[in-house]
């Protein structure tokens, strides 16, 4: 028998091994500090989004954003993904500078800095995805991520923790309707006298 490789076998990289119990015990640990950042994270982005809609409609329907769109339709795949991704990455960093506001005792600042760029995000990013949408789902490698991502929120969304905010959200929703519906009564009848 010959014990010298075939030629090239040196170069050629070993087969990955399984990973190690410790690895393992490490990656069953941190998946539920993950997923519960990413619940955090997601109501958070709920609960801005539930104050932030109504103005951002309103944004939306001014005529700057019809021709806008228009532009945005006219843009190949590559320059409309980088139209999307520079504003969002510019944005997204202001959910932490706004938590951190909040924590070191400045609640005005944080919720203006998080309200802010949910507002743009919302009217300008969000409806920047939705038209150029089907142009990048042409480019390969984001339409394999978006696959994925969107499988990955449907699953987290029906998790217990995210149901469970879901229905406080309701809730909390539902219960501020009520109080304004009663302070809008309390203002007409004080308006009659």
């Amino acid at each position: 028998m010959n014990s010298t490789p075939p030629p090239g076998a040196q170069n050629r990289p070993a087969s990955p091994e399984p990973p190690s119990p410790p690895r393992r015990l490490l990656s069953r640990l941190l998946r539920p500090v993950a997923t519960l950042f990413a619940v955090a994270y997601f109501l958070l982005d709920a609960l801005a989004y539930w104050v932030v809609r109504p103005v951002a409609s309103r944004i939306a329907r001014l005529p700057l954003f019809a021709r806008f769109g228009q532009w945005v339709a006219g843009l190949g795949p590559y320059p409309s993904l980088v139209l999307v991704l520079v504003p969002l990455a510019l944005l997204e960093p202001a959910k932490p500078v706004g938590a951190w506001l909040f924590a070191t005792g400045r609640p005005m600042a944080g919720a203006a800095v998080i309200i802010g760029a949910e507002l743009v995000k919302i009217t300008l990013v969000e409806r920047l995805f939705h038209i150029a949408k089907p142009k990048l789902l042409t480019i390969g490698w984001f339409a394999w991520v978006y696959v994925r991502v969107t499988a990955w929120l449907a699953w987290l969304k029906e998790t217990a923790p995210v149901r469970a905010a879901r229905r406080l959200l309701i809730a909390v929703r539902q219960f501020a309707r009520r109080v304004g519906r009663r302070l809008s009564l309390m203002v007409r009848r004080a308006g009659r006298r």
